[in-house]
């Protein structure tokens, strides 16, 4: 792989952002000074940076934990009962989380420390799918659901898209409304149902990029697989195009 990829990796930086470290010179692979169009073969070659050892991640450096309601998303935070980082066994607090939830908020949250990756997850440029559903006491209808796919103004100028909408009712009223979304907003979910006047009885984050929550229980957490992490990065490997203007 290239050296940036293989410090980006590492957990030093995106990849952009380590090509400095390259060409200052302070990157040897196996002795020899590392370039921007160095490669690294991570099973024989020995990297350093300043002559200290730089080494990829374990395969369980790739995390997912079922977030539970009423933990915020923070490694510290003065104001907050409880966070995130409570929920992880000791060997996995180091980790940085991808894209928040809030508090109230429920579901799928990834930890790495695969700065590249992390990067791209988080940009809307990748276009990365994020999965959500509502638990809500309102009726949704053909016409709110074209509404919903058409965008919503939600607040202080921005406009959320939503990619895909869907609605399971039930017989008492009210249902499960899916919605896919590729931007991570502040709270871009709540503010979508807040300017439609949908109610939350509950917010779940079922999915980001390939992978998905399953059976994995609140509160629990578990590595991804090889082949979660491989779909987890060809998801993000390259940024939509962006349209032509006339």
């Amino acid at each position: 792989m290239r050296l940036n990829r293989y410090l980006a990796r590492a957990g030093l930086g995106s990849r952009r952002s380590v090509e400095q470290i390259i060409r200052s010179g302070r990157v040897r692979i196996s002795g020899r000074t590392g370039l921007l169009h160095s490669r690294v073969d991570p099973d024989t070659d020995t990297v350093t940076l300043d002559g200290r050892p730089v080494r990829l991640p374990v395969q369980d450096s790739y995390i997912i934990l079922h977030k539970p309601r009423g933990y915020t998303t923070s490694r510290s935070d003065t104001h907050a009962a409880s966070t995130v980082y409570e929920l992880l066994p000791a060997r996995y607090r180091a980790l940085p989380y991808v894209g928040r939830l809030d508090r109230e908020s429920e579901g799928l949250l990834i930890f790495t420390d695969d700065g590249d990756l992390s990067y791209r997850l988080q940009r809307p440029e990748f276009g990365v799918e994020r999965e959500y559903v509502v638990f809500t006491h309102t009726s949704i209808s053909a016409a709110l659901i074209r509404r919903i796919l058409a965008g919503v103004d939600i607040g202080d100028g921005e406009r959320a898209r939503i990619c895909r909408a869907s609605f399971e009712p039930r017989r008492a009223g009210g249902g499960r409304l899916h919605l896919v979304l590729t931007e991570g907003k502040k709270r871009e979910v709540r503010r979508i149902c807040r300017a439609l006047d949908i109610d939350i009885q509950r917010l779940l984050r079922e999915r980001f990029g390939p992978v998905s929550l399953g059976r994995l229980a609140p509160g629990q957490v578990r590595a991804l697989t090889a082949s979660e992490c491989a779909r987890l990065a060809s998801a993000a490997q390259k940024p939509i195009p962006k349209p032509r203007s006339n």
